[in-house]
This record gives structure tokens, C-alpha cells and sequence, in this order.
């Protein structure tokens, strides 16, 4: 028998296909989408122009982001019957599963009936997912059947005017575009990589991209920013942080939002989600929530040598624009559509089933014994 290399564990390391969509710690500052570095596409761009980017292979003119973004407007609506479904689940649903059941109906009131509609599929999911998300929560949380069509001019405008009062800060929207377009693709993840599986297999749009909702909504993928919350929503001052976060290495337990599974000694999302979390800190007068997270972040790279990932920052961030942290991963999910849509589209265009091999490590062949004589 021959045994397995830990370094094979996971995948990790192992090349599963090629894109021509992002590069991870490659070059740059560290992340890039078709060519385009993070932080120039963060600094200079809004979410709707890396959309069209990765879906498109190009960044949009001026025209072709307003013809895009108008287009994505007039596809927000959720069809009744989704809307019904969404009313019958209780708000004690994983809104994680809540997205997937919303995209898995949806996929049944507008089946992708053949590839060439895989582009129109896409752009209705990134236009209603807002809307799924938004409508269950404040109709099982609030019991108000909410307006799926606001005046705001993007997604993540859209998503905050109808999870509040309609009403959306400049900053804030200017938050989203970023946070958004941080989390828009990110080469081979698990999500991802479960979406090209399914995508390979000649499946339909809506069912790749439930597989890749599955994924993400496990703890060690999507969750991070959640968990992030919980924790340092409980602590008042900075110094509370670090004797916390101390007796936390002390007892061995997992601390969400540090570490990658890529990068090795920096995430070049967490400087951009970062700065943003200090801006919204400051227009709130309250930079407790904003310290609390840089102490962390200094105890853990003090101590283990263990640096932020994008969820870390993040974490403060939407808490500042009184985001829900049930909430939290679901945006995520409006984000990296538009990955997960991308890669479907380049499996598509070059196809082969992924199919990989296992090595076996069970017993070795034997005869089946007669029941009476076991």
C-alpha cells in the first residue's frame, strides 16, 4: 500500500484546473482579477464595473456600465411564488440556506435552458439575491413584506436601503462597492471548486450555484466574519481583547479570521476592508469595536505569527452600517456570484468532468463468509 503525502491533504498545493480569472499571491499585492490588481479595482472602481470584468473579460466604458447597471435595476423583482416561499421559512433559518433555497426555486421558475442563457442567468442572480436575502429576513424578523424595488444605483446601495429605512450614506455605499468587490472572486476555494465540479458535469447555472452556497456556508469557508463578531462584540476595551485573546492560544481554541490557506504573511483584503472599518469608526464617534479589532490583530501575529483575512475587518465594518450578523455571509454570497458565474462559463467553454481518483486505504480483498458462518 502507498501512502498518502499530508502535503496532498486538502488539496493543497495541488494544480486542479487552469483560469484565466484571478491569480492568488502570485503578483501585485497579492490578488488579482483578470490582470487587475485589488487595490487599484478597490480604489478605483464600483462593484458593478468588476461584475462585468469577470463576465465580460474586459472593465466597462462609461456607457457600458450605465447601460449594465440599468439593466441590473430592472431585474430585481422576485417572482411571486418566490416570494411566497420565502414568507413560509421561519426565521430561525440558516440565512445561508435561505440563499440557496431562494437561488434552488428560482431555478425552477427560470430554468437555464441551454448555455447560451448562462450570461442572463447570472445577471438575474447577482440583480435578485439582495432581495432573497432582504425580503425573508425583514418579513420573518420585522413582518413586513418589503419593496424589492429601491431608487438605489447599486447592488450593495440596494441591499442596505432595504434592509433599513431606504435611505443609504455615501460611505456606506462606498463600503459596499469595496467589501463587495474584495470578496468578488479568489481563483480554486472550496465554493468555487464545487461549483466548476458541478459545472463540469453539464449541470444547469442555478444548481452550481447552490452547490457552491453549500460550500461556503460551512464555518472554515464562509462564516469567518460571523464568528469574528460574535467574539469581539463581547469585549469593552482593547486590553479586555488581549487578555481574552491570550487565554483563547492559552486553551488551544481556533480563533475565526486569521490564517490562509494561501497567503503567507498577509492578506491584501484586510488593508483595504481595515481602512474602511477606522472611517466608519470615526463617522460613528466610537472607535471601541474598530480598537478591540487592531488589538487582536497584533496579539495574533505577536503570538503566532497569524495575520488577518479579509473576514477579520469586515467583522466591524458592517456592524457599523447596522448589518445583522446573521447576515454577514449572505453578502458574501452577492459578492462571489459573480466568481462562482465566471468559472462556471470557463468550465463550460472547455470541458472535461472532473473526475479525480482516490487512493484506496480500506481492507485488502477477502472472500464474503455465508451468514451462517460469520
Amino acid at each position: 500500500m502507498v501512502a498518502t503525502s499530508n502535503n496532498t491533504a486538502g488539496l493543497r498545493g495541488q494544480v486542479a484546473g487552469k483560469t484565466a480569472l484571478c491569480t492568488v499571491g502570485v503578483s501585485g499585492s497579492g490578488l488579482t482579477y483578470r490582470g487587475y490588481d485589488i487595490k487599484d479595482l478597490a480604489e478605483k472602481c464600483e462593484f458593478e464595473e468588476i461584475a462585468y470584468l469577470l463576465f465580460n473579460g474586459q472593465l466597462p466604458t462609461q456607457q457600458e456600465l450605465d447601460e449594465y447597471k440599468s439593466m441590473l435595476r430592472s431585474q430585481r423583482e422576485l417572482p411571486t411564488a418566490l416570494k411566497e416561499v420565502l414568507e413560509r421559512l421561519p426565521a430561525s433559518s440558516h440565512p445561508m440556506d435561505v440563499m440557496r433555497t431562494g437561488v434552488s426555486v428560482l431555478g425552477n421558475l427560470e430554468t437555464e435552458m441551454s448555455f447560451a442563457e448562462q450570461k442572463d442567468k447570472a445577471n438575474r442572480l447577482l440583480a435578485v439575491l439582495p432581495a432573497i436575502c432582504c425580503y425573508w429576513y425583514r418579513f420573518s424578523h420585522d413582518g413586513i413584506k418589503i419593496n424589492t424595488q429601491t431608487d438605489a444605483d447599486s447592488i450593495g446601495g440596494h441591499f442596505l436601503a432595504m434592509l433599513g429605512d431606504g435611505n443609504v450614506s455615501e460611505l456606506h455605499e462606498q463600503v459596499m462597492h469595496a467589501s463587495l468587490i474584495l470578496y468578488a472572486e479568489h481563483e480554486f476555494n472550496a465554493s468555487t471548486f464545487t461549483a466548476r465540479v458541478c459545472a463540469s458535469t453539464l449541470s444547469d447555472m442555478h444548481s452550481c450555484i447552490a452547490g457552491a452556497i453549500g460550500s461556503l456556508r460551512g464555518p472554515l469557508h464562509g462564516g469567518a466574519n460571523e464568528a469574528a463578531m460574535e467574539m469581539i462584540e463581547n469585549w469593552t476595551d482593547a486590553d479586555q481583547a488581549e487578555k481574552e485573546i491570550m487565554g483563547m492560544l492559552e486553551r488551544k481554541e481556533k480563533i475565526m479570521g486569521f490564517g490562509h490557506a494561501v497567503y503567507r504573511t498577509s492578506d491584501p483584503r484586510n488593508e483595504i476592508i481595515k481602512q474602511w472599518s477606522k472611517k466608519l469608526a470615526e463617522q460613528q464617534g466610537d472607535s471601541t469595536l474598530y480598537d478591540v479589532s487592531l488589538r487582536c490583530e497584533e496579539v495574533m501575529w505577536r503570538e503566532k505569527k497569524l495575520f488577518c483575512n479579509a473576514d477579520f475587518f469586515h467583522a466591524s465594518a458592517y456592524h457599523f452600517m447596522g448589518i445583522p450578523t446573521k447576515l454577514f455571509t449572505p453578502i458574501f454570497v452577492m459578492s462571489r456570484l459573480t466568481g462562482w458565474a465566471a468559472h462556471v462559463f470557463e468550465q463550460r467553454e472547455n470541458n472535461r468532468i472532473i473526475r479525480p481518483s482516490a487512493e484506496y486505504i480500506g481492507e485488502q480483498p477477502r472472500t464474503v463468509v455465508a451468514i451462517e458462518n460469520r
